[in-house]
């Protein structure tokens, strides 16, 4: 019994690689200034993060299953003036745009990414898959640790805890 803790709290540390991973990436296309790619650019790297995830837990990986996931998930926990596509937009705003976009996106980017993969660890953990997934299950501790993830991407970024 012992040896299956051993084994069970190496995968959840390699989980967490990936998910620490991950929001590193995310910060950094949030960074890019280039509205629109910048938001693609964190679905790319959050869908591939769900897929290293899966790959770790041995669940069967559904790209489309998984960009819906994201949608649902991401989309509640966010109000609509921040969410991940207005931080992106709000970069066509001539001389400001460029600064607000800057200043949010690699935050919002970074934490979003970082509550995913929390929540799909704690959902993997606990025997789930991609097909037994209920976003609105989650909701709360989605919202729990995209609050989590802002102190943490706003510590590693210096930028602002506000989102």
């Amino acid at each position: 019994m012992a040896e299956n803790q051993v084994i069970e709290n190496e995968r959840i540390e390699e989980a967490q690689e990936i998910v620490q991973t991950s929001m590193y990436y995310a910060i950094g296309v949030g960074i890019v200034p280039v509205p629109v790619f910048d938001f693609v650019a964190v679905s790319v790297v959050q869908l591939d993060m769900l897929r290293r995830l899966c790959k770790l837990y041995d669940v069967k990986f559904l790209e489309s299953k998984g960009r819906n996931i994201l949608g649902a998930l991401i989309g509640g926990g966010f109000s609509s003036t921040v969410s991940p596509l207005v931080a992106s937009l709000v970069k066509l705003i001539p001389m400001v745009g460029t600064t607000l976009g800057a200043l949010s996106m690699p935050v919002i980017a970074g934490s979003s990414t970082y509550a995913v993969g929390k929540v799909f660890i704690q959902h993997f953990e606990s025997g789930g898959t991609f097909l037994n997934f209920d976003p609105q299950a989650v909701k709360d501790f989605y919202a729990q640790q995209l609050k989590e993830g802002v102190a943490l991407v706003s510590k590693v970024t210096n930028k602002p805890a506000a989102v």
